[in-house]
Formats: C-alpha cells, structure tokens, sequence
C-alpha cells in the first residue's frame, strides 16, 4: 500500500485515513444534482473542465517566469517544472502581473467554460475576484488544514473556490486533499469558521497536523491524481489542505473565486490592485 506524507504525518492511502475523491462528471448539467452532491461531499471534482490546451499555454508562461528567475533545474526538461536543486523559491506568483494577469492565464481563469459552469451552477450572472492565488509550490511544501472563509469572508460566503493544476499532478506532486464531510461540522464552523486572519493576526490554518483535525471533528481526507484541465470546487466551509510535495518539481496551481455578480464582494479582492490581507505576509501560507 502507498504512503504518503501530509504535514508530519504520514498517511496510507485507499486507507480509512485517506481515500480518493470521486468525479462528479456524471451530473453535468444537472444543476440539482450537482447541489445535492456539494451537500453530501463539500466538494465537486470536475475532469476537463477547462481546455486542456490552454491549461497548458498558461502552464508555459509560469515555467518561463520560473527560468528566467533561475528556479529551474535546467537538465531536465524545462516543461516538467524541476526545481533546480540549488534554489529556494517559488510560493504564490499573484503580485507578477505578467504572469498572473497574462492573456494566457486569464483565459483559463476566466474563459468561457469555467464562467458558463460557475452561472449554470449558480444561477445567475458571475463575478470572479481579480485577484489569482497563481502559486509555484517547491518540493518539500505543503498547505495545512484550512477553511477558505477565514481569509475572504467579508462578503457572501455563497463564494467557491475552484483550485485548478496548471501540471499533471500526481499523488507525489503536493495534490490537494480534502477531509470530506468537514462542511457539515457545526461546531467547527461556529468557532474557528468565525475567525479572520486579518482582525485576528493569524496565519489562518487550523492545524499543521490531518490527523488532528480528523480526532477532534471526524471525516476522511481523500485526494487524487490531477491532469491539466481538471478542477476542483467547493465552497467557503470545507477543510482543505495538501499532500506534501515529495517530488522535484514545482506544483503549479493557482485558486480562483467565484460568486454571484449580486452578492456582496469581500473588499479585500477587488479593484485594479486589490490590496489582500494586511501586510500580505500570511497569504503564501493559507492557500492550498
């Protein structure tokens, strides 16, 4: 059986401690389907939803970026991400316009397929934050047990957040994990889903450890193999968190919100530069 490593902890996968997430594929086009789904899991994974070829160009503007800083082991091929074994570096890539903002990126972000899902989802007329948590996650890195609310919950919190790979993602690769059920926690949701990193000067994660999480409250972390074009979505109460990046390669990966055009907008997201968290210090660490 394979294991694997989350935070400190290592972890058997297709084990009670961590299962894999099922595709939701099926209900497409099926809006009620789709609802009923986020209620039982607190996730939808979606395979293909974006082009995979733009994915990939989008995918190419980062790895150049990453070059040209000398972050790539350049013996290996350049399209596969290796770190070169020199460099610390990487982390999120949001304040490089060039990069985050490009035609390439955005065309994925916020091209038609992935706003015809989010209003056919919704309801109604999208709006999605200008800002990109675009990240380049080094080897060795991961993201602890995290609720998205606590970083953007000043507006709806009928937002989702669609966490797309911009690279195949093996389990070996820092995929994202989700303890599934975690939505339902009420307890949970009324105490540390009540916080903000902001007003609290905190970092935002609710533990380092999976296995902490899981004593206290319950649920299964799954997670899965990703390629260029899957998506994952879910909204502002499900736990998250990622694998440990084993590998050599950078994961690319950026998470994108989505709400109702005419629902409240937290603030902090928007405007031609918005200006994040306080200080932005915290924001590499909260961001699966």
């Amino acid at each position: 059986m394979k294991t694997v490593t989350m935070g400190n902890e290592t972890l058997t996968l297709d084990s009670p401690q961590l299962g894999r997430l099922r595709d939701a594929n099926g209900l497409l086009g099926d809006r009620a389907g789709l609802h009923e789904r986020l209620a039982e899991d607190g996730y939808l994974l979606i395979r293909g939803l974006h082009d995979p070829a733009r994915v990939r160009a989008a995918r190419d503007v980062v790895i150049r970026y990453l070059d040209g800083k000398g972050q790539l082991d350049r013996s290996r091929p350049l399209d596969e991400a290796w770190a070169h074994p020199a460099v610390k570096g990487g982390g999120l890539l949001s304040r490089v316009p060039e990069v985050a903002g490009s035609d390439e990126v955005l065309s994925v972000l916020e091209g038609e397929r992935v706003m015809s899902f989010f209003a056919d989802l919704l309801g109604g007329e999208v709006f999605t934050f200008p800002y990109k948590w675009l990240r380049a996650v080094p080897p060795g890195s991961n993201t602890g047990a995290h609720y998205d609310v606590v970083y953007m919950g000043r507006g709806t919190l009928e937002l989702f957040t669609c966490w797309t790979p911009f690279c195949d993602v093996g389990i070996d690769r820092g995929p994202l994990a989700v303890l599934v059920g975690s939505h339902r926690f009420a307890g949970l949701r009324d105490t540390y889903g009540r916080s903000d990193v902001d007003r609290d000067k905190s970092d935002g994660w609710y533990s380092r450890d999976p296995l902490d999480v899981v004593a206290k409250w319950g649920g299964q972390w799954q997670t899965a193999e990703f390629a260029m074009g899957d998506a994952m979505v879910f909204g502002m109460f499900t736990m998250h968190g990622s694998l440990n990046n084993a590998g050599g390669q950078y994961r690319l990966s950026c998470d994108t919100r989505y709400q109702l055009a005419n629902q409240p907008v937290d603030e902090r997201w928007v405007g031609a530069v918005p200006r994040g968290h306080d200080g932005e210090s915290r924001t590499p660490k909260g961001r699966a």
